[in-house]
């Protein structure tokens, strides 16, 4: 059984008039009617009755007519679909995100993305950025939304979106209620901040801001998440320092306030392989940069 055999079959069945089906189809009508009844001795069933007058459909021809027609819709979606992912737009875009990703609206424009693309998927896993860049060079993934690092050859960055720093404080703390923050007088406050090798960038720029502002912070605990620090700071752990997308946290117990003087700021990029050709990757990152854009005002 042929899907060309198919398309005559369902033409003829639908109009039940050779002339028509065969103007449809774009055929000559003795050409339809040698391709029906060869197909039918294949088959060897009668599927359509004819006469002088009319054309009907047999039993066979009825049940033959509505499964026909959903395998040639099938037929029709796998090439559809074949097309669409030779050019990037079928099957699965592999991202992965740094934490904070979730403040900055990626779970919304991952719902407009499939929505507007629904034949490809998005699928996200969490890796800090010293892990993303291998996994794009290995291309275990497409994508990446990470923090500001040294790229390698092969590895290209889009800006997404560039935020100050603000300063985590627990809603009891004695500055709670100050406006702006005087980043002195937190020499004396238990910090809480990235292990070094899981995050060097920002680890030696906050370092680098407090040496600034006239002391050396108290690390008192290190953890691997900016979600980790924001709850830490909620259960009065200490105080930190995180990029404003923090803000929209639901963590309860912590207020988010600017500092004085701040020149600390958070660059999110986009990454993927400079290789590349298919628009897919490039399409989803023009959706998070939006997202991010409504989610920073």
């Amino acid at each position: 059984m042929e899907l060309r055999q198919l398309r005559f079959f369902v033409a003829a069945a639908e109009e039940l008039h050779f002339g028509r089906a065969a103007k449809r189809l774009h055929v000559s009508q003795p050409a339809l009617s040698f391709e029906i009844r060869k197909f039918e001795e294949q088959l060897g069933v009668q599927l359509l009755a004819r006469t002088n007058k009319n054309v009907a459909l047999t039993n066979s021809g009825q049940v033959l007519l509505s499964e026909a027609r959903n395998l040639l819709q099938q037929a029709a979606q796998a090439e559809r679909l074949t097309v669409r992912s030779a050019q990037g737009l079928a099957g699965r875009l592999r991202v992965g995100f740094v934490n904070s990703m979730l403040y900055r609206g990626l779970s919304e424009a991952v719902k407009r993305f499939e929505a507007d693309h629904p034949a490809l998927e998005i699928v996200l896993t969490e890796m800090n950025t010293n892990e993303q860049v291998p996994a794009l060079q290995r291309m275990q993934i497409d994508v990446g939304c990470a923090y500001w690092c040294d790229l390698p050859a092969g590895v290209v960055s889009v800006p997404i979106v560039t935020e100050p720093f603000v300063c985590c404080l627990p809603e009891h703390h004695r500055l709670a209620s100050n406006k702006i923050i005087d980043l002195r007088k937190l020499s004396q406050d238990d910090f809480i901040l990235f292990p070094r090798q899981v995050s060097p960038h920002y680890h030696d720029l906050i370092i680098a801001l407090c040496v600034e502002a006239g002391f050396s912070p108290r690390i008192r605990h290190e953890v691997r998440l900016w979600q980790t620090v924001v709850t830490m700071v909620g259960r009065a752990m200490g105080i930190a320092l995180v990029p404003q997308a923090l803000r929209s946290s639901p963590d309860r117990g912590v207020v988010f306030r600017p500092m004085k003087s701040n020149r600390l700021v958070s660059d999110v990029l986009a990454l993927k392989r400079g290789d590349q050709p298919e628009p897919g990757p490039a399409l989803f990152i023009d959706y998070v940069k939006e997202a991010a854009l409504r989610a920073a005002t």
